[in-house]
């Protein structure tokens, strides 16, 4: 009876092991997807405001500070 007991133990142990790996394959895979679209998505804006927003000498990121700030501003307004 002893020798059952043990190796249902390696069994479980073995299903629990392969269930971690499948766990740790899907959150990384998906972990890897979400970072690609992230950086996707930031790419495409810093174009979209590079061509549409930007002033003469001034950066991208020189762009987006200075529209966050009108649209801080013009919300501000509004509540007024």
């Amino acid at each position: 009876m002893a020798k059952l007991a043990d190796v249902n133990e390696k069994i479980g142990k073995a299903v629990v092991d392969g269930y971690k790996k499948i766990e740790e394959g899907v959150v990384g895979g998906y972990k890897k997807i979400e970072e690609g679209a992230v950086e996707g998505f930031q790419k495409v804006s810093d174009k979209f405001v590079d061509v549409l927003f930007t002033k003469e000498g001034e950066t991208v990121e020189e762009a987006k500070e200075r529209l966050a700030g009108s649209l801080k501003k013009e919300a501000e307004s509004e509540e007024n």
